[in-house]
C-alpha cells in the first residue's frame, strides 16, 4: 500500500522535464544560425559603408595647424638696449619688440647731416669758381682777339720796313700764347663744372650726401624693432646688453592673421579634391568642435630623395617604407577665425574631411544607412571622461 503510494510522484515531474530539454537545443541553433548568417552580413555592410564614405569624404589623419611665420631679427648690429616683451606674448602689428643702442647710429646720422650741409658749401664755391672760370674765358679770348688783330695790322707793313721781322715774330707768339690762355681757362671751367657735380639736372655730389644722410636715418629708425604682423611672440631669448649681428634670426612672431590646415592626401584622393571646396577639420585638443575650412589648393611638386631642393619644397613623410604607397600631396585648408575659447597653436594634430559638392555626395540611400560613428565623426582619439562639455 505504500509503494503504490510513493511511486506516482516520481513519474510525473520526469514527464513535464522531458519538453523543455527538447526545445533547449532549437533555440541554441537558431541562435548559431542567425550569428553564422548576420556576421559577414553585418561586416559586408561596414565594410560598403567604410567604402562608400572614405571615397565620397576623402579624408587624412596625416594633417597639421600651420601659420606664417615671421623670424625677427636686427637689421643693425649693436647691443640690446630696451626688450618690451616676453616669451609667448601676444602682440599687435607696430608694437615694439626691442630696441637697439641708438647712440652709434645717432652720431651717424650727425655726421652724414653735417657731410651734406658741407657738400652745400662746397657746390657754392664751385659755382663760384664757374663764374670766375667764365670771367677768366671772357677776358682770354679779348686778349687773344686783340694779339690776332694787331698782328693782322703790322704784317703788311713788314713789305714798307716799318715794322722788322722780330716784331712779326713777337706778335705771331703773342698771339698762340694768347690763344692758349683761352683754352687754359676753358679747362678750368670744364674742371669747375665737374667739380660742381652737375649731371641732367641733378647735382651727383649732393644726391651721395643726401643718400648717406638717408641710410642713417633709416638705420637709426631700425634699431627700433616692431612687430612686422599681429600674432604671437615665440622662442624668444633676447635680453638686454644682448650683442646682436645684422640679419641673426633672434626669435619668431607666429602671424594670427591667417590660419590654414595642411593635410596630405595619397596622390589617389587628390583628384576628387579642388579649390573651393569645404572640409571639416577636427583639432585633437578639441574633438567636439568641428570647424569649416575651404581647400585654397593641392602642392603641386614634393621634395624627391634624390634632387636637393635645400628644404624649399615640402617632403611629407610615407606612413610605411617597407611597401610602395602612394604619395601624399599637402592641401592647404584655410581656416576661419579662432575662437577665443579656443585659441590655434601651429603643429596642432588634425583630422580633414573634404566636403564633396552634390555630384560626387554619398547617395541618399546609403547616407541614411550609415552609422553616424562612419558617417560624421572623424577618425580621432575620444575625449577623456573628465573633460568638460562646453
Amino acid at each position: 500500500m505504500n509503494q503504490a503510494d510513493t511511486s506516482p510522484p516520481t513519474a510525473a515531474p520526469a514527464s513535464r522535464a522531458a519538453p523543455s530539454a527538447q526545445a533547449r537545443p532549437g533555440r541554441e541553433r537558431f541562435i548559431g544560425r542567425a550569428i553564422a548568417w548576420g556576421s559577414p552580413l553585418l561586416g559586408l555592410y561596414l565594410g560598403l559603408a567604410t567604402f562608400l564614405s572614405l571615397h565620397h569624404h576623402p579624408r587624412t589623419d596625416d594633417a597639421n595647424l600651420r601659420a606664417n611665420i615671421v623670424a625677427i631679427s636686427a637689421n643693425v648690429s649693436g647691443y640690446v638696449s630696451q626688450v618690451d616683451v616676453v616669451d609667448n606674448q601676444a602682440v599687435k602689428q607696430g608694437d615694439m619688440l626691442f630696441v637697439v643702442d641708438r647712440r652709434p647710429f645717432e652720431l651717424a646720422l650727425l655726421e652724414a647731416e653735417s657731410a651734406l650741409r658741407l657738400v652745400d658749401l662746397e657746390i657754392r664755391e664751385y659755382a663760384d669758381k664757374i663764374v670766375l672760370a667764365r670771367a677768366a674765358i671772357t677776358e682770354a679770348e679779348a686778349a687773344a682777339l686783340y694779339a690776332e688783330q694787331y698782328l693782322a695790322r703790322i704784317e703788311p707793313l713788314l713789305a714798307k720796313q716799318f715794322v722788322t721781322p722780330d716784331d712779326i715774330d713777337r706778335a705771331q707768339r703773342d698771339v698762340k700764347m694768347r690763344r692758349a690762355a683761352v683754352q687754359e681757362k676753358r679747362a678750368a671751367l670744364a674742371a669747375a663744372e665737374n667739380a660742381l657735380g652737375e649731371s641732367g639736372g641733378v647735382n651727383v655730389r649732393r644726391s651721395a650726401a643726401i643718400a648717406m644722410s638717408e641710410r642713417a636715418k633709416l638705420e637709426l629708425a631700425y634699431c627700433e624693432v616692431r612687430s612686422p604682423v599681429d600674432g604671437f611672440v615665440t622662442n624668444m631669448n633676447v635680453s638686454p646688453g644682448t650683442y646682436l649681428k645684422s640679419g641673426d634670426d633672434l626669435f619668431a612672431v607666429v602671424d594670427g592673421s591667417q590660419w590654414f590646415v595642411l593635410a596630405n592626401y595619397q596622390e589617389t584622393d587628390i583628384r576628387r579634391i579642388a579649390p573651393g571646396m569645404k572640409a571639416r577639420i577636427y583639432l585633437m585638443a578639441y574633438p567636439e568642435h568641428p570647424i569649416e575650412g575651404v581647400v585654397q589648393g593641392i602642392g603641386w611638386a614634393l621634395e624627391l630623395p634624390y634632387v636637393s631642393q635645400d628644404g624649399v619644397l615640402p617632403s611629407p613623410e610615407p606612413m610605411l617604407d617597407w611597401v610602395i604607397l602612394a604619395q601624399r600631396f599637402p592641401v592647404r585648408i584655410t581656416l576661419p577665425p579662432a575662437d577665443p575659447a579656443r585659441p590655434y597653436r601651429m603643429g596642432a594634430t588634425a583630422t580633414a574631411i573634404i566636403e564633396m559638392d552634390e555630384h560626387g555626395s554619398i547617395p541618399p540611400w546609403v547616407e541614411r544607412i550609415l552609422p553616424d560613428w562612419i558617417r560624421g565623426l572623424p577618425l580621432m582619439p575620444e575625449r577623456p571622461p573628465s573633460a568638460p562639455l562646453d
